[in-house]
């Protein structure tokens, strides 16, 4: 029997200005240890794959840095490289290993299934792709991990994004008086999409999520987001709590863990999507205003340099659209 192995996990939870997005990375993996509680790809995968962008620079074999979202975004700052070369490298070539071409940002959010809000500032131009790389670059390295993955048995089944706009998160916050809640509705999205490609397949599924901050406790939001699975505590500790999903066929269980991207290669895969998307998202944001206000420096959006952009595109910005960019909570 084959298991699925899904990760999910956010970027942009913090900042005051743009979406927040979540990203689902799943594998089937066709040959592992049962007595296991999940393999570990990245030693699965090691002729095609690396887990740090040290161990990368190192390597004679052009294998992909799979890691952490933050462990690839470079500073905006620096000047030998594009901050997304790492970044869209994972990305690209894990799309590209599922047998989807991304030339630009367009095709991207369309693969992943990532929506932008209809607002001004993320419309115009697709940005094309790569940024940091050569499309052939892209390719080579696209073959390597399809090699290691083909080799490893395992397939990439669902990657996927969901960017969650200014105005829908400030919704969801009003409604339910903590942003945490945004969170947990894009993690259902992409419950209910594992529960639709992989329950009737009769595969074992592995599910991980990152931790929601100190909650500790998930039952009740397995339960309200997956009607008609009963969550069934396998254990609740500080550090992980691991749940089966009783009603799948098969052996389907779901993890929340702390720096759970570290330790799942699926959940770091996640990471990168949710970043990417995030960074790309941005990218149009910044084109948007800087074409408004041609003095504006670009922000990522984060509390404080928000604060400092938000008095510097004073100008430019009246109340109603102070009111659809600012994030609350």
């Amino acid at each position: 029997m084959a298991l699925v192995y899904c990760g999910i996990d956010e970027a942009g939870y913090g900042p005051m200005l743009g979406p927040l997005c979540v990203g689902l990375a799943c594998f089937r993996v066709e040959r592992w240890d049962h007595e296991a509680h999940v393999p570990d790809l990245w030693e699965l995968l090691s002729a095609g794959v690396c887990r740090s962008l040290k161990e990368s620079r190192a390597d004679k074999r052009g294998r992909v840095t799979i890691a952490d979202s933050k462990q690839l975004k470079l500073s905006n700052q620096t000047k030998t490289k594009h901050p997304l070369t790492h970044l869209e490298r994972a990305a690209l070539t894990l799309l590209g290993s599922a047998g989807v071409s991304v030339p630009d940002d367009g095709h991207l959010f369309a693969a992943l299934g990532a929506t932008l809000p209809k607002e001004s500032w993320y419309a115009g131009e697709a940005i094309e792709l790569p940024l940091g790389s050569t499309a052939g670059e892209i390719g080579i390295a696209t073959n390597v991990l399809g090699t290691a993955l083909n080799e490893a048995g395992v397939t990439p089944e669902e990657l996927a994004c969901i960017a969650v706009g200014e105005q829908r998160f400030n919704q969801i916050v009003r409604a339910e008086g903590t942003k945490g809640e945004v969170t947990a509705s894009a993690i259902g999205t992409h419950l209910r999409t594992i529960e639709r490609r992989f329950k009737g397949s009769g595969d074992d599924v592995r599910i991980v999520c990152d931790r929601l901050g100190a909650r500790k406790g998930y039952a009740d939001l397995i339960e309200r987001e997956l009607p008609g699975t009963r969550a069934e505590r396998l254990m609740e500790t500080p550090e992980r709590s691991i749940y089966r999903l009783v009603g799948w066929p098969g052996d389907a269980r779901i993890m929340f863990e702390i720096d759970s991207e570290q330790a799942h290669l699926p959940v770091a895969s996640a990471s990168i999507f949710a970043k990417l998307t995030r960074e790309l998202a941005m990218a149009r944001f910044n084109r948007y205003f800087s074409g408004l206000l041609a003095e504006l420096k670009p922000t990522a959006g984060y509390y404080t340099d928000a604060r400092r952009w938000l008095g510097d595109a004073q100008s430019i910005l009246d109340a109603p659209t102070r009111q659809k960019l600012v994030r609350i909570g």
